[in-house]
């Protein structure tokens, strides 16, 4: 009873989603002394759903192996390729297998909003009926616990990432030894495309008219319907910020200007084509910039948002890129935004 009073307690003390899972996975292996222990997540757009390993944890590794954040979604395996693993996804119930002297118990992982993964664990004659209650009751707390994280890190009215994750997780990106290396695909470098790492400022054109001739409840529901195109509009491991107001961030990671320009173009072509109910057609203008050496979050932050007004100033419902402004000469470098300097 310690040994699990022990996991627990080491369970609810992380606040890195990606360390919590690992952490359970950990948990899991000390307790039932499987073969194999993993949870994976369910991603990619209807049609091509994958599953992402997210910890894995063999009967004699020391430290779990996880797919990188992010993966190219096309080397992940196939939902579909593990009919046993979809069906305890799909019917949010516990699934056994027995093959080749292996057993596998498959276990639906949720969250409050969804089935969203499932845990599967190896071992060499099935799991009995008390094992099984401590794997549910385990994954209780550990949904239990993902819900409190979605309430600190999360706006409340769009499910987006809210502003107080946004450091974090921005430090995180600039400090990958990935950064700036060309793309890894299956475990082979393609080509010369180098990934990095971008900022992108979204801010919705004319906002206060619509809170004006619509109301707040008009608008909040503008904000949420947008919040949804942003989601279809990126990749599943893009992070997507609200920092308040009309005001969208998004972190992601890609191979040049080009790429991420082309990114957000698409969510801008997605939103000025969408009809939201009482309002009609609207528009956002976005600034994007690349993560440098040494930035700070409110460096990088400044050079898009410089973007974005600049995108304004030109007729708004555009995607600016400040590296091209700066090159074109259509705005000034400075490198200082963000700094204190020092006479």
């Amino acid at each position: 009873m310690s040994e699990l009073v022990d996991h627990l307690a080491e369970l609810t003390g992380f606040r890195d989603r990606e360390l919590l899972d690992v952490t359970l996975v950990g948990a899991l292996k000390d307790l039932l002394r499987p073969r194999a222990v993993a949870i994976y997540r369910s991603v990619g757009e209807p049609g091509n759903e994958r599953w992402m390993t997210r910890a894995r944890l063999g009967a004699e590794d020391l430290v779990a192996t996880a797919d990188p954040n992010w993966v190219d979604i096309d080397t992940l395996p196939s939902r579909g390729a593990d009919p046993v693993k979809l069906d305890a996804y799909r019917r949010q119930t516990i699934v056994h297998e027995q093959h080749d002297g292996r057993c596998r118990a498959l276990f639906p992982v949720a969250n409050d909003r969804e089935t969203h993964g499932v845990m599967e664990i190896e071992t060499d004659e099935p799991l009995g009926e008390r094992d099984q209650r401590l794997v549910m009751s385990i994954l209780r707390i550990y949904r239990n616990f993902q819900g409190l994280l979605d309430y600190s890190e999360r706006d409340t009215l769009t499910g987006l990432l809210n502003r107080k994750t946004f450091d974090e997780n921005f430090m995180k990106a600039l400090s990958d030894p990935n950064n700036g290396q060309p793309a890894v695909h299956a475990g082979r470098r393609q080509g010369q495309a180098v990934c990095s790492y971008w900022l992108g400022v979204i801010d919705i054109d004319h906002f206060k008219h619509v809170n004006d001739n619509h109301g707040h409840l008009i608008g909040d529901e503008v904000l949420l319907l947008l919040s949804r195109l942003m989601r279809t509009s990126f990749r599943f491991h893009d992070q997507l910020y609200r920092f308040g107001g009309e005001e969208f961030v998004v972190l992601m990671r890609c191979a040049g200007g080009d790429a991420a320009v082309q990114a957000f173009e698409r969510l801008r072509l997605n939103v000025a084509q969408y009809a939201f109910p009482q309002v009609g057609h609207i528009t956002v203008s976005v600034g994007v910039t690349e993560l440098r050496s040494g930035d700070t979050p409110s460096r990088a932050f400044e050079r898009a948002d410089r973007a974005v007004y600049y995108a304004k100033g030109q007729g708004r419902n555009q995607v600016r890129n400040h590296a091209d402004l700066v090159a074109s000469g259509a705005i000034a470098d400075d490198a200082k935004v963000g700094d204190v300097e020092l006479f």
